[in-house]
Order: structure tokens, then sequence, then C-alpha cells
């Protein structure tokens, strides 16, 4: 398998530290596959700038921060621009085309998605939509099944918070589906 190296981008209170911590367990736990996750915080914990680093590997991982992603998620104009420029060749760069105005020219494959929109419209509720942006995130890359990332989910979260949790998985999965790794 080759070695994915994942960063997930925005500010705080989006919930991307969450969806990093989720994909790495799932990946470890159901998938008996190796990961490392770190994270960094802007000054401030809600609204400041958040980054997570996941590498998820078959083999030891030696170094667990992320410098030229397979897979950069941008979830505020400020990640982008800040990130973008790092992403490896070929790789994906995902944006939210509510947050984020893509300008940058990356030798990476865009997608500008309707996340937040999608679980707005769906939902109505933006408390799901880092996990929404996740299952947007495993449909394009095939790295952890669905099941893995719910079976994360119904360890860590209310069981009355299971069904949105997981009707917002599908409709990430949906929006990335087009774009399928084959």
């Amino acid at each position: 398998m080759e070695r994915i190296r994942m960063v997930f981008s925005g500010s705080g209170g989006q919930g991307v530290i969450t969806a990093s911590i989720i994909i790495a367990e799932a990946a470890v736990l159901y998938e008996n596959l190796v990961a490392v996750q770190s994270q960094s915080y802007g000054a401030e914990a809600r609204g400041g700038a958040t980054k997570a680093d996941v590498i998820i590997s078959d083999s030891e991982i030696n170094f667990p921060k992320v410098n030229h992603p397979n897979l950069l998620v941008c979830l505020t104009q400020e990640a982008y621009t800040q990130f973008s420029p790092t992403i490896r060749p070929g790789g994906f760069l995902i944006t939210d085309t509510r947050y984020v105005k893509t300008h940058n020219r990356v030798a990476a494959r865009q997608r500008e998605l309707p996340i937040y929109q999608t679980v707005m419209d769906n939902i109505g509720k933006p408390v799901v939509y880092n996990i929404c942006m996740l299952g947007a995130v495993i449909s394009i890359i095939d790295i952890v099944r669905p099941e893995s990332v719910m079976k994360v989910l119904e360890a860590r979260i209310p069981a009355n918070l299971i069904d949105i949790n997981k009707k917002a998985l599908e409709l990430g999965r949906k929006l990335g589906e087009p774009f399928k790794e084959l």
C-alpha cells in the first residue's frame, strides 16, 4: 500500500482535529494499518488556525509530521493560502466552496465541494460538518471503510448522535464519489 500523508486544515470549531483522529483510529483499530496523528492550533482555540497531520501506512512510520501531503483538506481561505503550495504533485486538494476560493496553481487534483452547504441543506446543523468532509475524503482516497469510521464514532459519541453522523458521512461520500480514485 502507498503511504498516505494527509493534512486537514481550517479553523478551530470546524472539527478538523476530531476528523483527523477519527480517520487515524479507524485505520489502526479496524483496518489493521499503522497511523500517526498530530495537530497544531493557532493562538486561540476556537476560530484560530488549526492543522492536523495524519499518516496512514501498512509499515512503521518514523516521523509524525506531514510536509508534503498526498491529500490536503482546506476548510478556510487562510488554510488554503498557507498550505496549498505544500501538496505533492498528483495529490488531492479538497476545499469547501463556501469558505475557499481557489486561485493557486498547484500540481494536484483540486476538488471544490459544497460540504457546508450540503450539511445545511440536508441536516440543518453544522455540528457534523467535519464528518461530511471525512465522508468525502474516504470516498475519494479509499483508505478506510465507512463502517470503520462509524465504529469509531459509535465508541466516541452519544448514541442519540449516531444517526446524524451516519447521515453526514453518507452525504460526504456522495460528494466525493465522482472523484473516486480507481
